[in-house]
């Protein structure tokens, strides 16, 4: 099987060659990736990349159709991923979470490609009412990332077919540890903030809701969707457990416990957050019932602080460093390296740009 992940010099896309590695022998796998985040790296050993058969350094917005010759499945992860950088980027979110994901699936089902599986979100339902959230709902995406999603997904279901089978992974909020970290992501950031500033102070009334989910059950899905033979021609499904829908108070409280000796102080006043979903997940469970999430919260918890000592974590202002995906874009630009349209401007030479910015 030859496998194409876009965007995988992300925080998912080391654990998903190491997680394919492992199940798939044999499989011819390679990346492509722009490596803004390159430098977020958690590990002293060889890169993540060096388990990859080939490594493309490229936009999803300039990939050539050759890129896909061959290719039986792309996981599609290359986005612009979170909020405060839709906000930032809105525009340019559009164009590379929305615009360039349906030029890649056109290339892709026009060289051949026979599963396209699509990395989309639960941010889509943005806010509604309390009962959990099913794929047929209605959607109510609050922020640009969550509507480039809804975006995407409408444009591939369109181009879904017998011989081109598109999965759309609706992910809860990722966490856990990763080769290549992100600590922008709500329970990593407060098992950060728990060892390095002894308590977590959440700004918000902790009452809105949030489907999570383990980066590497993440990666069991994927893996699940890359060859899947049952379902229809374009399946779009809550990707998590039911058991991991979660208020965001009580993850606090989690991330506390688990470092111990932490206070936990939450803004009681604070206006309640519009974005509070929870997420039905039945549909997963009936179609992917032998790979189904893994990891317990309280687990991921305490191998994120392993994993956090493990590397000697210390930074106290962690959030201007290269862990949180706005702040590195902004480094990049204001260092000459990135134009106001994300592209590469200055062209390597003694120094990579993620060492640049990291040094």
């Amino acid at each position: 099987m030859k496998i194409l992940i876009t965007g995988n010099l992300g925080y998912i896309g080391p654990v998903l060659i190491r997680h394919l590695r492992k199940t798939r022998h044999g499989a011819w796998i390679e990346g492509l990736d722009p490596a803004f985040f390159a430098g977020a790296l958690t590990t002293r050993g060889p890169w993540p990349e060096s388990a990859l058969d080939v490594q493309h350094y490229a936009d999803v917005r300039d990939c050539s159709p050759s890129l896909f010759s061959g290719v039986d499945a792309v996981v599609h992860l290359a986005a612009l991923s979170n909020d405060p950088i839709g906000k930032a980027f809105e525009a340019l979110t559009e164009e590379i979470n929305q615009t360039a994901t349906l030029r890649v699936a056109r290339l892709a089902r026009d060289a051949g490609v026979k599963h396209f599986v699509f990395a989309s979100s639960c941010s889509v339902y943005g806010a509604g009412s309390d009962a959990p959230r099913r794929e047929q709902d209605t959607l109510a995406p609050l922020t640009a990332y969550a509507r480039s999603k809804v975006g995407s997904e409408q444009a591939l279901k369109t181009l879904a077919s017998s011989s081109f089978r598109v999965t759309a992974l609706r992910f809860g909020t990722a966490c856990g540890m990763s080769e290549r970290l992100r600590l922008d992501l709500v329970i990593n950031d407060f098992v950060a903030t728990a060892l390095v500033k002894g308590s977590i102070e959440v700004l918000s009334d902790g009452s809105p809701w949030r489907p999570l989910i383990h980066v590497e059950d993440m990666c069991r899905a994927m893996d699940w969707a890359l060859d899947r033979r049952v379902g229809e021609d374009f399946e779009v499904m809550n990707t998590g457990s039911d058991s991991w829908n979660y208020q965001i108070r009580d993850l606090a409280k989690a991330a506390a416990a688990a470092v111990g000796g932490v206070g936990v102080s939450i803004n009681a006043e604070a206006a309640s957050d519009k974005r509070s979903y929870r997420v039905d997940f039945s549909h997963f469970r009936e179609l992917a019932p032998e790979h189904q999430p893994q990891w317990t919260l309280e687990r991921a918890v305490a191998d994120l602080k392993i994993g956090l000592e493990a590397i000697g974590f210390r930074d106290a202002a962690f959030r201007e460093g290269a862990f949180m995906r706005l702040k590195t874009l902004a480094q990049l630009r204001e260092g000459g390296w990135l134009d106001a349209d994300l592209r590469w401007v200055r062209a390597r030479q003694s120094r990579a740009p993620w060492q640049e910015v990291t040094a």
